[in-house]
């Protein structure tokens, strides 16, 4: 458990907490714009992985408008296919560093807050956000304390609308449908290929699904909390 700051009561004449309040509003302002930062480059990354996807169909779709799905459409969507995997693989990969560096970034701006408290604790009723910096804080500032974690169905719920998830879920069907055009190609009766796809793009978002756990995980318990909830 970290030490409280020693100075507290009247503040304003004070000149070494107004240097305190100084530094670490300098510090929160700074994680603000690095989360900021985050935030755009997750949308510029989703957006670039749809620019690819779109313009991998229309492609693909000028292809066997030109050669009626023979084995220039094949070879070209395989290969056009990979490129977009590679894609989206590496947008989920780099959404899930993002997210567990904002993971962080909140958990820092909970111990700033916590700081202020102990220098104003009259100040602690104004806040609508945690000042502790464990896990139940941080999911309390990012404003999912109040999901029912006991309901299977709402949990769910909230994970697929998170950015990563919902790429996931892209990346899977392609990755389904490249397993069911290569198997197509390779003579494999069309009711098996597409069983083979489905099961495809499930292997690939259960992957994804443990990638993401772990993820978060790893960047939860990489910042020990300096004050916990009670």
């Amino acid at each position: 458990m970290a030490t409280e700051l020693p100075i507290r009561g009247p503040q304003d004449s004070d000149p070494l907490v107004a240097r305190r309040l100084q530094i670490l509003s300098t510090e929160h302002f700074s994680l603000l714009s690095t989360r900021s930062l985050s935030y755009t480059e997750s949308f510029s990354r989703v957006s670039m992985f749809f620019s690819v996807l779109s313009g991998a169909v229309i492609a693909l779709a000028l292809i066997a408008q030109a050669g009626r799905y023979g084995e220039t459409f094949v070879v070209t969507a395989v290969l056009v296919l990979s490129v977009v995997m590679f894609v989206g693989i590496a947008t989920v990969a780099r959404l899930l560093t993002v997210n567990g560096e904002d993971v962080r970034w909140i958990a820092g701006m909970n111990r700033l807050r916590h700081a202020y408290l102990e220098m104003h604790p009259e100040l602690e009723k104004y806040f609508i956000v945690s000042s502790n910096d464990d896990a139940l804080g941080i999911w309390m500032t990012m404003g999912v304390h109040h999901l029912p974690f006991g309901e299977p169905i709402a949990r769910l719920a909230r994970g697929f609308q998170t950015l990563p998830a919902m790429i996931s879920v892209m990346v899977a069907a392609v990755a389904g449908a490249l397993s069911a055009l290569v198997c197509t190609a390779a003579g494999v009766y069309q009711l098996v290929a597409v069983a083979l796809g489905a099961a495809t793009f499930l292997a690939v978002y259960a992957l994804f699904a443990f990638y993401m756990w772990r993820s978060i995980s790893h960047y939860l318990n990489s910042v020990p909390p300096n004050f916990p909830s009670s």
